[in-house]
């Protein structure tokens, strides 16, 4: 079944049909990363990416944009992709379908992160430190199905806090596929609450979003590690030894404050395999994966 990837960047078109047919260059390190956002800005974020590795790097580097947080698994345990900025889950996933590849590099807050649960204004809910109970009966919904902040972390706290499944404790659950659209369909209506990344919400914030107006933060979870950069075990045997460390260094030395506010990142930090380890027990408790 071919892959479900959008159109490359560089060289267009004719690149992410000859990815998908698997005659993908072996010189050019590809990269792509999950689609927690809106295909456009996930655009604009690793194109300037691709441009700051290629430079740091020495080799031609070619982000291909995925349609699914599952792709993005299957593009790197496939090998048409050797690097991939992953959520917590998605990288768990990637690093068991993959020898030796591994956790190079992290956010400075993926540490530490958390989800936002946004309420509708109408439904009268507010903020408070506590898990709110008073949603009970009301409709919810995740983000993408694998997500870590969208889904997996939430679901954890719902069952953790209430002692129910989300459809028990909720009248309706649903999925809508990334953090941006849950916020446009709290704040219209659609769905009372929602649950997505902190980070997407504070831009939202910061950047005077209309949604924010209707959506506002009734509770977060308590913290999590999250986001990471993952490489493939073999890439040193096809680019050179020390490439892997090589590509962890550029990482961690971005520091172009347009890059990083396009994550939104204050900084990458060194990450390893074991640092997700909380990760991996929370979903083999969920029965996510194996």
């Amino acid at each position: 079944m071919p892959l479900s990837i959008a159109p490359a960047l560089k060289p267009g078109l004719a690149f992410a049909l000859a990815l998908m047919a698997g005659t993908a260059s072996a010189d050019t390190l590809y990269f792509s990363a999950i689609p927690d956002e809106d295909e456009t800005r996930l655009i604009e974020r690793f194109s300037a990416v691709a441009d700051y590795l290629e430079g740091e790097l020495g080799v031609d580097v070619q982000f291909v944009p995925v349609k699914s947080y599952g792709a993005s698994v299957t593009a790197f345990r496939n090998d048409q992709i050797q690097l991939a900025w992953f959520g917590g889950l998605t990288g768990v996933q990637a690093r068991l379908m993959v020898p030796d590849a591994r956790a190079i590099a992290q956010g400075k807050e993926d540490p530490i992160f958390v989800s936002y649960f946004i309420a509708n204004t109408d439904t009268g809910l507010e903020p408070s430190d506590s898990f709110p109970e008073d949603a009970r009966g009301m409709s919810f919904t995740f983000g993408a199905k694998t997500s870590t902040s969208g889904r997996l972390m939430p679901e954890y706290w719902i069952r953790r806090e209430t002692g129910e499944a989300p459809e028990t404790f909720f009248d309706k659950v649903g999925f809508s596929g990334d953090h941006s659209q849950t916020l446009r369909l709290v704040a219209s209506g659609a769905w009372d609450i929602g649950a997505l990344n902190f980070a997407v919400y504070d831009k939202a914030v910061a950047e005077g979003a209309a949604e924010t107006d209707t959506a506002r933060v009734i509770w977060q979870t308590p913290p999590y590690p999250d986001y990471n950069w993952t490489i493939r075990g073999d890439v040193d045997a096809r680019f050179g030894e020390g490439f892997a460390d090589k590509v962890q260094a550029a990482l961690i030395a971005m520091d172009d404050p347009d890059l990083l506010a396009a994550f939104p990142r204050e900084a990458f930090i060194p990450a390893q395999n074991a640092d997700f380890q909380p990760i991996e027990d929370t979903a083999k408790e969920l029965g996510l994966i194996e």
